[in-house]
C-alpha cells in the first residue's frame, strides 16, 4: 500500500515563522520518493480567529450567552466589538507586511480600540525614542492583539495563548488523568477552528498517515485534539506524535490512554523511526524491528527499538523543504523589546542546522545524555550552502536562523567562508558558547558573511559555579568573546541563571554584579534570567547528590517525566531574587540605572558585591592570545591600487608606495616602502575569498620574510599592518 503522509504542527509556537521539523522530515522523505505534505494549524487557526467573520463569531456567542460574567477589561473590549470586527483584517494584513502604510494611521492613536495591554506604554516610552513609526505600530498592533487574547482566555477558551495552548496541562504532567480530563471537554472556538483546518488538510490531501510534531508543553493540547478527532472521525489513518516534548517528556512511558489519540509516540530525530514504520504499515517491515517507538501491543505500552539501523546521516538528511506552508501569511509582531527576543518574533526566519549534537556536551544542567545533545554530527560548509541556496530558492526568504545548541566555532568560520566564496546574501544568527576560539578577526569574518547576533550561556555568572557547571569557560572569557561580537557589530544575548545547585546569596549578588557590568561597558546588548531548572536527563539530574541537591519528586505517574522538584539545602532561597534580577537587567538592557545600589533591586537584605568595579573592564583590557599556529589570513577588501614613487629622505632617494582601497563606504590609502607595496600588491589577491584554499599565515610570514623585508609579526603591529587589519586583513 502506498502511504502518504501529512505533517502538522499543532497550535502553537511561533507567529512569525514555522516551527522547522515538519519542512525537515517532508525534505528527508523528498529523498526517498514518499508522497508528503505538511501544514502549520497554529498560524492557520490564528488568522481564521483573528478575521472579521472570526470575531464576529466570537462576539456572536458572548451576546447569545447569558451566564458568562466578563471583568472589567474584557467588558471594553466586548463593548468595543465593532470597532475591532472593522479594523481586525487590515491590522493582520499589516502585521503581514502587506499593509504597511496603516502604520501612521496606528500611531496617530485614533484607530485601533485600547484596552488594559496598552496601560504599558506608560513604561516604554524610553523604548519609542529609538523605534521607527512602522515598529512602533507593529508593538501598538501587537498589543490589541494581546487584548483581544486577554477576552478569549477569559471568556471563550481558558487555555488559549499565542505561543502556546494549553501549556500548564503539558508542562510536568507526571500524570495524564488532567490533560485526559481537558481532552472530553465539549470543543471551543479555537478547538472547533482547529479541527475544521484538521478535516479540510484530510480532504486535500486524503493523507494515510499524519504525524504530529510537538515540540513544546504548548503544543500537547492542540496535537492530541487533533489525533482525537482522527481516531473518531478517520480510524483507518495511522498517528504518530514525535518531537522535542515527546524527546524529553515522554521516555518512561507507560500510560495506556495516550493510545486513544495516537497510534505510535517516535522519539529522538525522526528521519529513521518514521521511515521504518512506513515500511511497517506497507508491510515490508515487522513490527519487533521498528526504531524508537512506544505503541500499543496487546493493552499494554511497548517500546519497540529492535532494529540494528543506525540513523540517518545528517549528510542524508536531505534539504528541509519549506514548500505549502503559508510563509507569507505569518506575522511579525514586537511583543517586547528585548533585542533578542525581538528577533525571534520579528520576521521570518528559514531555520537550519549545523550540526547534530553539540559539540561541547559536558554542561550539567544539560540534557547531554539525550541523542538531540550526545551525538554530535557536523555538516560540511558546501553542503549547507547548497541547503541554503536550496531553501532561498524555495522560499524567497535570505534571512536564516541556525537552531544549533551550540555552533562549532570551526564550522562557523568555514561556512563564513563559503557564504563570501559564493557571493550570497544571508543574514543569520545562532546559538553559541562563549569561548576563546571566536576572536576579534573571526567575529569580523562572521559579520562579513551576514552574522548580526548570537545568543550564549554566561549563566550564573560565577566562576565557582560556571566550574562546576562545566560550562569550559570564564567570565573574564565571557566578557572578552562578547566584546569580539559587539566590535565587530554583532547583537549579543546572554542566558542568565540563578538558583544553580549551593548557589549562595552572595553569589547571586556577586552575578548580578558581572551582569551590570556588562551591560554597562556595552559588551553585551540583550538578556535573560531564567530560573534553574532539575531535569531527569541531566547529570544534575541523574547524581543529584552529587551537586549537593535532593530530588524530592514528583512521582512518576506513567506519563511525563522530565522536570524534577529538588530541595537545595546549601543553596539560597533562590526565588526571592525572581524579581529584582528581572527588574534590574530590564534597566541595565536599556542603558539606564547602572548607579543604582544592587539594594535598591529587592525588597529584603542582600550582602554587598565583593565583585571589584572594574572587574569586566580590566577583563577586556588583557591582551590577545597570539594567532594559532596553523591560522589562515584572510583578505576581505579589493585588490588595491599601487603607485610608486620617489622621496628624499636626508639626501637621499627613496622609493616609496602609495597603495588606494576603494571598499563600500570610503577610499582610503597609505603609504609604504615601496618593497611592501609591491609585495601588498602580489600577495592581497591571493588572500581573498575566491576558489582556492585560504592560505596559511605562516607561508605569508616566510613570503614577507624571505624577501628581506623584516620580521612579519613586526609589520602586523606596525601603522600599515594595523591600518590593514582594521579594514580587512583578517586573522582566522
Amino acid at each position: 500500500m502506498t502511504q502518504r503522509v501529512l505533517f502538522i504542527t499543532p497550535p502553537f509556537t511561533q507567529l512569525n515563522t514555522p516551527y522547522p521539523a515538519t519542512a525537515y522530515l517532508k525534505g528527508f522523505l523528498n529523498t526517498k520518493n514518499i508522497e508528503s505534505h505538511q501544514a502549520d494549524l497554529g498560524i492557520e487557526v490564528i488568522l481564521r480567529l483573528f478575521s472579521t467573520q472570526g470575531l464576529r463569531t466570537l462576539f456572536d456567542a458572548l451576546v447569545a450567552s447569558d451566564d458568562i460574567e466578563l471583568s472589567d477589561n474584557s467588558y471594553r473590549i466586548y463593548s468595543l466589538r465593532d470597532e475591532y470586527i472593522q479594523t481586525i483584517n487590515p491590522v493582520i494584513r499589516f502585521l503581514q507586511n502587506k499593509n504597511p502604510t496603516l502604520a501612521h494611521a496606528i500611531c496617530d492613536r485614533n484607530y485601533l480600540p485600547e484596552a488594559s495591554r496598552f496601560s504599558q506604554l506608560d513604561d516604554l516610552d524610553w523604548a519609542f525614542g529609538t523605534m521607527g513609526t512602522h515598529d512602533k505600530a507593529r508593538h501598538f498592533a501587537t498589543l490589541y492583539l494581546e487584548d483581544l487574547a486577554d477576552l478569549i482566555t477569559e471568556a471563550v477558551d481558558p487555555h488559549f495563548g499565542f505561543s502556546r495552548y494549553a501549556e500548564r496541562l503539558g508542562r510536568s504532567a507526571t500524570h495524564f488523568d488532567e490533560l485526559h480530563e481537558a481532552l472530553q471537554a465539549p470543543d471551543t472556538q479555537i478547538s472547533t477552528i482547529l479541527t475544521d483546518l484538521l478535516e479540510e488538510k484530510i480532504q486535500q490531501w486524503q493523507p494515510t498517515v499524519v504525524c504530529l510534531t510537538v515540540p513544546f508543553p504548548g503544543n500537547l493540547y492542540g496535537a492530541l485534539k487533533c489525533g482525537k478527532y482522527l481516531k473518531t472521525h478517520y480510524p483507518d489513518i495511522k498517528v504518530v506524535m514525535g518531537g522535542g516534548y515527546a524527546n524529553t517528556e515522554l521516555r518512561s512511558l507507560k500510560e495506556t490512554r495516550v493510545f486513544e489519540y495516537l497510534d505510535f509516540v517516535a522519539l529522538d530525530d525522526g528521519e529513521a523511526p518514521l521511515l521504518h514504520l512506513l515500511e511497517y504499515l506497507a508491510g515490508n517491515r515487522s513490527i519487533d524491528q521498528l526504531k524508537r517507538v512506544f505503541t500499543l501491543v496487546d493493552g499494554k505500552v511497548h517500546y519497540l527499538n529492535g532494529t540494528r539501523e543506525r540513523d540517518v546521516a545528517q549528510r542524508d538528511t536531505g534539504t528541509p523543504d519549506y514548500r505549502e506552508l503559508p510563509l507569507n501569511d505569518y506575522l511579525s509582531v514586537i511583543e517586547v523589546v528585548n533585542p533578542m527576543h525581538r528577533l525571534w518574533s520579528d520576521g521570518r526566519w528559514n531555520k537550519l542546522t549545523l550540526a547534530h549534537g553539540c559539540y561541547w556536551g559536558k554542561c550539567s544542567f544539560c540534557d547531554v545524555t539525550l541523542d538531540y545533545i550526545k551525538r554530535y554530527e557536523p555538516l560540511t560548509a558546501s553542503l549547507l550552502c547548497d541547503r541554503i541556496e536550496e531553501i532561498i530558492g524555495q522560499t524567497g526568504q535570505n534571512g536564516f536562523h541556525f537552531v544549533d545548541e551550540a555552533a562549532p566555532p570551526a564550522l562557523m568560520r568555514d561556512l563564513a567562508l563559503e557564504i563570501i566564496r559564493r557571493k550570497l546574501t544571508v543574514v543569520w544568527w545562532t546559538n553559541i558558547r562563549f569561548e576563546k576560539s571566536f576572536t576579534a578577526d573571526l567575529c569580523q569574518l562572521l559579520k562579513a558573511s551576514g552574522c548580526i547576533a548570537v545568543s550564549g550561556g554566561l549563566e550564573v555568572a560565577s566562576d565557582r559555579l560556571l566550574e562546576r557547571m562545566k560550562k569550559g569557560v570564564t567570565v573574564a572569557q565571557v566578557a572578552r568573546v562578547a566584546d569580539h561580537f559587539t566590535q565587530a557589530g554583532i547583537m549579543v544575548h546572554a542566558y542568565l541563571m540563578y538558583g544553580f545547585p549551593t548557589q549562595t546569596t552572595q553569589e547571586t549578588i556577586d552575578s548580578l554584579e558581572m551582569v551590570r557590568q556588562l551591560f554597562e561597558s556595552g559588551v553585551v546588548q540583550s538578556g535573560f534570567w531564567h530560573r534553574f531548572a532539575m531535569t531527569a536527563h541531566s547529570p544534575v539530574g541523574l547524581q543529584p547528590m552529587a551537586f549537593d541537591v535532593q530530588r524530592i519528586g514528583p512521582d512518576f505517574g506513567g506519563f511525563a517525566d522530565n522536570d524534577l522538584d529538588h530541595a537545595d539545602p546549601n543553596g539560597a532561597d533562590h526565588d526571592l531574587f525572581a524579581e529584582g534580577l528581572r527588574k534590574s537587567l530590564f534597566n541595565y538592557m536599556h542603558g539606564v540605572c547602572f548607579e543604582f545600589p544592587l539594594q535598591d533591586w529587592f525588597d529584603f537584605e542582600v550582602p554587598e558585591t565583593t565583585i571589584s568595579p572594574d572587574f569586566i573592564q580590566s577583563s577586556l583590557e588583557e591582551p590577545a592570545d597570539e594567532f594559532r599556529p596553523n591560522a589562515w589570513a584572510i583578505w576581505l577588501g579589493k585588490e588595491p591600487s599601487v603607485t610608486f614613487y620617489e622621496e628624499m629622505q636626508r639626501k637621499r632617494v627613496v622609493q616609496r608606495a602609495e597603495v588606494v582601497f576603494y571598499d563600500r563606504k570610503q577610499e582610503w590609502g597609505l603609504e609604504t616602502r615601496a618593497v611592501e607595496g609591491q609585495w601588498l600588491q602580489e600577495v592581497l589577491p591571493l588572500l581573498q575569498v575566491k576558489a582556492q584554499e585560504p592560505m596559511a599565515l605562516e607561508k605569508i610570514r616566510q613570503d614577507y620574510e624571505s624577501k628581506g623585508m623584516g620580521s612579519f609579526d613586526r609589520f602586523l603591529t606596525s601603522a600599515t599592518g594595523e591600518k590593514l587589519r582594521e579594514n580587512g586583513l583578517l586573522i582566522v
